[in-house]
This record gives C-alpha cells, sequence and structure tokens, in this order.
C-alpha cells in the first residue's frame, strides 16, 4: 500500500516508518527538518515537506496514498511546560484544524483508510472499574481539540472511507522527557504524579504503540484503546519509577499540589484503569511486548542509561 504518515520523526512515528517498509510498503513520510530527509530516502521513506494547514498542499501530497496516518502534534517541550496552557495552542491547532485538511483530502482523493491518534487518559474517572471505549470522554481545557480530531476520523468513515481512532495511554519510553523527569524527581524525593495513590494509571511503551499504528491497517472503522495489558496504581507506578532511579518511594503528591497544577494534572489525576481488550480481539497479531510497567519501566530506564 501507499501510505502517507505525518508526525514521522516523533517518538512513535520513527519506529514505524521501518515496520511498513519492512512489510513492504511505499512510505511518505512528512517531514519538517531538511536535515532529516536524507537518512530517511536511505532507509527506504520517501520525504516530503508539507504545510499542515494549507488545504491545496495537503491534497496534493494526499493524492494517490491509499492509507494517511496522522501521528502529528506539538507537544510542549518540557514536563513543567505541559501544565502551561498556552504551551498547548499549537497542539490544538494541529488537532482542530490539520485533522480536518488531511480529512478532507483523503476523501476528495478516495483514500482508504485514515489513522488518527489520541489520547486515552481523557475519560471519566472510574475508580476501580475498567475503562472502554464505550466509556464518554471528559477531556480538560487543554485537552478538548481531541474531540476534533476523533470527530473528523469519523467523518472520514461517514463519506465511506475506513477512519480509525487510536487513543493511546501514557507515553514512556528510554527517549521520553516526561519519563527522564519522572525519574529525576523521584531522586529527589517528590512524587512525579498527580492522584490518589490507589488510583489507576493506564501506560504504552512507544515500541508497543507503534506495533498497534501497524495493526491499525487491518482492523475495522472505530476507536481504539492502545495501552497494556495490566494498568497500575499510581503508589506502585511510583515504586517501580523508583527501583528503577535507585531511590525510596517519595511519599504522595498532596492534593493541594495538583489543584494549584492546573487542568493537566486534575485530569492526569484520575483513575484510568484502560482496557486494550477491543485491540487485542480485533488484531489478534497485536500483543504489547510489554505487559505492564513493570517489566516496561526497567527495560526503557535500561536503554535510556545505555
Amino acid at each position: 500500500m501507499r501510505i502517507l504518515i505525518t508526525g514521522a520523526t516523533g517518538v512513535i512515528g520513527s519506529r514505524v516508518m521501518p515496520m511498513l517498509v519492512k512489510a513492504g510498503h511505499h512510505v511518505t513520510a512528512v517531514v519538517r527538518s531538511p536535515g532529516k530527509r536524507a537518512a530517511l530516502e536511505h532507509a527506504g521513506v520517501s520525504p516530503i515537506p508539507l504545510d499542515l494547514f494549507d488545504p491545496e498542499h495537503v491534497r496534493r501530497a494526499v493524492a494517490n496514498h491509499d492509507v494517511v496516518i496522522n501521528l502529528a502534534t506539538h507537544m510542549p517541550s518540557s514536563t513543567w511546560r505541559m501544565l502551561l496552557p498556552w504551551s498547548w495552542h499549537e497542539n490544538d491547532r494541529i488537532r482542530r484544524d490539520a485533522s480536518r485538511i488531511l480529512v478532507d483530502a483523503a476523501i476528495a482523493e478516495g483514500v482508504k483508510r485514515f489513522i488518527q491518534e489520541s489520547f486515552a487518559p481523557a475519560y471519566q474517572a472510574r475508580g476501580e472499574g475498567w475503562i472502554d471505549e464505550s466509556v464518554p470522554l471528559a477531556p480538560a481545557a487543554y485537552n478538548m481539540t481531541i474531540l476534533d480530531a476523533e470527530q473528523s476520523a469519523q467523518r472520514f468513515t461517514e463519506s465511506g472511507g475506513t477512519g480509525v481512532v487510536l487513543r493511546f495511554g501514557a507515553f514512556y519510553g528510554p527517549d521520553s522527557f516526561p519519563l527522564r523527569d519522572m525519574l529525576k524527581s523521584v531522586r529527589r524525593g517528590v512524587a512525579p504524579l498527580p492522584g490518589a495513590p490507589a488510583s489507576y494509571v493506564s501506560s504504552i511503551s512507544h515500541d508497543d504503540a507503534a506495533t498497534a499504528v501497524v495493526a491499525a491497517l487491518g482492523v475495522n472503522a472505530g476507536v481504539y484503546n492502545v495501552c497494556d495489558n495490566e494498568p497500575v496504581r499510581r503508589s506502585q507506578y511510583v515504586a517501580i519509577l523508583a527501583q528503577c532511579a535507585g531511590a525510596r518511594p517519595p511519599r504522595p503528591m498532596p492534593g493541594w499540589m495538583t489543584a494549584l497544577m492546573g487542568s493537566a494534572a486534575k485530569l492526569l489525576g484520575r483513575s484510568q484503569r484502560v482496557s486494550n481488550q477491543k485491540l487485542r480481539n480485533s488484531a489478534p497479531g497485536w500483543i504489547p511486548e510489554y505487559p505492564s510497567v513493570r517489566e516496561g519501566l526497567p527495560a526503557a530506564t535500561k536503554a535510556m542509561h545505555a
């Protein structure tokens, strides 16, 4: 298949591209940095510059492709910047406007499949209960535009194509600055996660997220949670981090601090016991390499240090 991928050089896209090439697909990658184009060409990828907010430019790029994979984001450059509402403005623009423009182009050019990234930890808090795709989303102010991106993918399905939304859990990996920052926080004796110690965190490694994107080439239209098999409680997550950092587990973050950190911290403090069962049933070949952060965080920390 001929596949166009945005966000190609991000932590997920950079892992997806070689998998697609190995599988025999012709891959066109949207790349902003001229310095990265030669390396991608050498790897068998066709890199192109593209203004995602220019409808005519996007339509020309999308033409003659079978699949569009939209992994484009613009994340804040550090963990503390994630707490600043204005740090998300460009990401909002990508999810709201660029997703719409890409879907318009894909419909006009007869693309068969459109895969859109989204965010699983935006569900309502469910305490001990499992969360599947039928549970309503309740995003906070800083990530409300995931609803726009998902609506664009749904519109693609309504037009006769196959629109797939992948709601990713909390990412981690050796090239993850949030993981690096969390390890530093634990070493300083400061809890890095908001929320009650008994509440759940649903995660996914960068590597497992990438294999899920490839698996999405074969699933039916719809929304799919992409997370590990076994969410853990925050107290367990912090204990694993502390073990990886060679430190004592810090005390939980007090509730007043979470309140001061704004809507992002309040959302990330929810209990999110997210199920990946729908994706595993729909794509039997997709099995997370790391069933939980018990296996994944130590592996990512080891690779980071290496």
